[in-house]
């Protein structure tokens, strides 16, 4: 697998130099079996093992003989993350003497996370890595297929919307299918209407790039049947009920659910879990024109079940409701959804923690636990029924959205709800997707959370032998 330009290649290794972890604690062991010059060196440098200060120690040439960098949790892939930027270019390699030595696969995650830049539409400006000459055993090992996936999502969300519009993110998972020999079908435009997909049709109608639902099959009819679903609504203006500025400034972003399932479907055929994948994405952009759908209209559903528009800015749980009912239709052994569904859930968990929904305590906690043993972490929030109340319509079964700014989150996961089938073992992830700043291993813009734990939480309960 072919890894990102923050790592050395097999060649680089006569040249790379040594690096040396360790923490605060295990400083003062470290330095006393070193020579007196380098202790002088660190005292008068005042390095004292924190994390985010590496230093280069010279030999007794003048030139750097080994750097030393003190990191956190040694488990945690995100503790070697700023070390691609804050050390000086060029190629290392982890000194077996190191006291600290992180499993390779994290060392790998942590540090592709780490040195990755959104460089497409950047010229020669941009600062080169420090490279890290990972160890063959994490060079083509599961560490890597997880990082190309966590990149894949960055880049997916990042790209903007002229180059990354419902046309191209269907052709990413076209060719995505094509690797890994899935079969796939789109319904695209009035092939939505004749195919029982109108939720789908009338949020994207407005656009001159026509609505559509990707479908992606893979893996033996045999194995357990696993469904992701991701919102893929490209570019999110609010439709007839405008976002002021400031809330479309990154709606682009907005496909970050469908990024997410995209990946975490690649990483599944990639590490070739024994389930019977079904992906579907649901690719529209909230556009408006002439015939935008409006306030107050009733949308008929995949499920039957009817919906009044109280605002056209609650989109996304419309896409998602004919895919999750169509999903459902197949009876998954787990259905997964990813979408960047509610600002009510970055209020309530700020925007590193994903709002975790499930109708089974089973998933959730497995979903939770994996979320802690990988530093992924998500937080579980209640489908506490009786606010369904918020989403009563006087003349259709449900509306999408309701007057009170109360439980918006907790609301619009219960909309969710109404279309999975009792008994349908079922998960949603409302996700950020973004990073607001810039922070060691989650440099700003497009984000992947929950990925990593959802991986592992699917590995765990789909092994493969």
């Amino acid at each position: 697998m072919s890894l990102p330009d923050c790592f050395a290649r097999p060649g680089d290794a006569p040249g790379a130099l040594p690096l040396v972890l360790l923490d605060r604690a295990g400083l003062a062991a470290w330095s006393a079996g070193q020579p007196e010059a380098v202790r002088t060196w660190l005292q008068a440098c005042g390095f004292d093992g924190q994390p985010g200060a590496p230093l280069l120690v010279p030999g007794a040439d003048g030139r750097p003989a080994f750097a030393l960098a003190g990191i956190g949790d040694v488990a945690d892939p995100l503790s070697v993350a700023h070390l691609p930027s804050q050390l000086p270019p060029g190629n290392y390699r982890l000194d077996p003497g190191s006291p600290l030595r992180p499993d390779p696969g994290r060392l790998l995650l942590g540090w592709g996370l780490g040195g990755y830049r959104f460089r497409r539409y950047l010229g020669d400006r941009d600062r080169a890595p420090a490279r890290l000459l990972p160890e063959p055993v994490a060079a083509d090992s599961e560490a890597a297929a997880v990082l190309a996936a966590c990149l894949r999502v960055r880049d997916l969300v990042n790209t903007p919307t002229e180059h990354m519009g419902p046309d191209e993110l269907e052709a990413t998972a076209l060719e995505i299918a094509r690797t890994h020999g899935a079969r796939a079908r789109v319904f695209r435009g009035d092939e939505l209407l004749a195919n029982g997909f109108p939720a789908i049709h009338a949020v994207g109608r407005a656009s001159h790039r026509a609505p559509r639902l990707l479908e992606l099959e893979w893996g033996e009819p045999g194995h357990p049947r696993l469904a992701l679903v991701g919102k893929g609504v490209c570019f999110d203006t609010g439709g007839l009920d405008l976002k002021p500025a400031e809330g479309m400034r990154n709606m682009k972003k907005d496909m970050g659910g469908a990024a997410h399932a995209l990946a975490l479907a690649e990483l599944v055929m990639t590490r070739r879990l024994p389930v019977h994948l079904q992906l579907l994405l649901p690719l529209v952009e909230n556009a408006v024109g002439p015939n935008a759908f409006r306030p107050g209209e009733v949308l008929a559903t995949r499920k039957g079940i009817s919906v009044e528009v109280d605002n056209t800015d609650a989109e996304g749980r419309l896409v998602l409701c004919d895919a999750l009912a169509y999903a459902a239709e197949s009876a998954p052994d787990l259905l997964l959804d990813f979408a960047t569904l509610t600002g009510a859930a970055r209020i309530a968990l700020g925007p590193d923690l994903p709002a975790l929904y499930s109708n089974d305590d089973g998933v959730a906690q497995a979903w939770l636990a994996a979320g802690d043993a990988e530093r992924d972490p998500l937080w579980r929030m209640p489908l506490w029924r009786p606010y369904l109340t918020y989403l009563r319509s006087g003349i259709a079964d449900l509306a999408n959205s309701g007057a009170s700014r109360m439980a918006g989150s907790i609301t619009a996961a219960l909309f969710l709800d109404r279309f999975v089938p009792e008994g349908q073992t079922w998960a949603h992830v409302d996700v950020y997707a973004w990073n607001d700043s810039d922070r060691p291993g989650k440099p700003a813009g497009g984000e992947a959370q929950g990925l990593r734990a959802a991986f592992a939480m699917l590995k765990a309960r789909y092994p493969t032998g």
